[in-house]
């Protein structure tokens, strides 16, 4: 049974992502937020750097939370061995992005870690799926994707704050919503289905993933409190 009912502690709701190329600047960066975040997403681009699992336990010893984004995609027995070599260092959330095979092999090796399952990317849009072969509206695959999720027994999903209100509306809290994608104004990077973190939570979205409008930011704890600060009038 997924464990996505628990609710997150406020101050857990924010999860940056420390999208940098080294090991080191992920460590100036976290330093610079300071206590503003206690919560931090690890990706693919520090996974082929040197550091990682270093990089990983020093914030586990600060006291913080990590959520190991490497979008595992590979044969079943494949990602099933790399959640195993993932479990039982402290590691909070780790994703994948697979079919329903894929996501049973994940969670049979889960042990201690929550398994959110990708839907649709939030760099994706309509003309995006017509070029990948992908006939039904986005909405409608979101769906379907969260519903494989949920039965193959993960504990979220990554999800555009755009369909995270009819999410909630279907599955409750039988699964996390994970929301990347986060922008305070109107974007014009690569990411093209985004929300600000208000609308993300009124949407329902139990977490937001924040990376460049805090780590471009002139002060990146300055950018992180903001939202802190309005992720408390939303949760008091």
């Amino acid at each position: 049974m997924p464990s996505g009912s628990q609710q997150p502690q406020r101050h857990d709701r924010l999860i940056v992502a420390l999208d940098v190329p080294s090991a080191a600047e992920a460590r100036a960066l976290a330093e610079k937020i300071g206590p503003a975040a206690s919560f931090y997403k690890v990706g693919l681009e520090l996974f082929v750097a040197d550091g990682y699992f270093e990089l990983v336990e020093w914030l586990l010893k600060r006291g913080n939370k990590v959520f190991a984004d490497l979008k595992m995609f590979d044969i079943p027995e494949t990602v099933g061995r790399a959640v195993a070599n993932l479990r039982g260092r402290g590691i909070t959330f780790a994703t994948v992005h697979g079919n329903q095979s894929i996501m049973q092999a994940a969670v049979a090796e889960k042990g201690d870690l929550k398994i959110l399952a990708v839907t649709v990317l939030t760099s994706l849009d309509r003309g995006d799926l017509d070029d990948l072969g992908f006939s039904c509206d986005l909405e409608r695959l979101v769906l379907s994707r969260a519903r494989r999720a949920l039965q193959a027994g993960c504990d979220g999903v990554v999800s555009s704050g755009l369909e995270a209100q009819k999410l909630k509306a279907e599955f409750q809290d039988r699964l996390l919503v994970v929301t990347p994608g986060i922008r305070p104004v109107k974007n014009e990077d690569d990411q093209k289905r985004t929300v600000d973190a208000a609308q993300a939570f009124a949407n329902g979205a139990d977490y937001i993933v924040v990376g460049r409008p805090i780590r471009s930011a002139a002060d990146p704890r300055a950018a992180a409190q903001a939202i802190q600060r309005s992720i408390a009038a939303i949760f008091p």
